[in-house]
């Protein structure tokens, strides 16, 4: 059972007695997204100059690999930083990687991941995909990076502003309701797709 925390509009909390992981846990939004916009950029780059992928398959993989991060999001979202709390270590990673967030939503420094993980888990992920796709990766990571990005942007979004007077709004609706009514539905944030998908949709109605 997940450890529910009471959601405070103002504040921060440490997380680490070491001053130096402190500040590693914490970031500037833009630190993050331009991470990951050069990375894409330069898979990108070598998918043209290095490989003999054509426009055709380049843009085909890019698009899958940016709709296989929403899924990759609803699926980290839900089991991971909502993962069950039966023991103390996974109540304290739990709250680590994601309850402190649900406890201090509106806290800036921690609304995208610290840019060493950000480059280490990309790296990764690269090595990964390599083995299995060849050079198809370097037209689907770069898909799967934006994806991300595009999360983290629409995430500081709904926290940081004011929600618009347009369809954007779903959006902000989405994710109080997952923040401030139900922890355990609307788990998509850059994307509602997989929580029509899996049935973890707020009922309009009732919201």
């Amino acid at each position: 059972m997940e450890v529910e925390v009471l959601p405070k509009n103002k504040g921060t909390k440490q997380l680490f007695k070491n001053p130096i992981l402190e500040k590693l846990s914490r970031t500037h939004i833009s630190i993050p997204l331009t991470i990951f916009f050069l990375y894409s950029s330069g898979l990108l780059y070598w998918s043209i100059t290095h490989t003999s992928l054509n426009a055709f398959v380049t843009t085909g993989m890019f698009f899958f690999g940016l709709l296989a991060f929403t899924w990759v999001e609803y699926m980290t979202h839900r089991y991971i930083f909502h993962m069950q709390t039966y023991t103390k270590f996974r109540q304290k990673l739990q709250y680590t990687m994601h309850g402190v967030h649900h406890e201090f939503p509106k806290d800036k420094d921690r609304l995208a991941m610290p840019p060493l993980l950000s480059i280490t888990i990309a790296t990764i992920l690269l090595l990964f995909f390599r083995l299995i796709m060849g050079d198809l990766v370097f037209a689907f990571l770069p898909g799967f990076l934006v994806g991300y990005a595009g999360y983290l942007s629409v995430h500081y979004m709904v926290h940081a502003f004011q929600p618009p007077k347009n369809f954007f709004k779903a959006w902000w609706v989405n994710h109080s309701v997952h923040h401030y009514k139900d922890g355990e539905i609307v788990f998509g944030v850059s994307s509602p797709l997989w929580d029509y998908v899996y049935g973890t949709m707020r009922d309009k109605k009732a919201s």
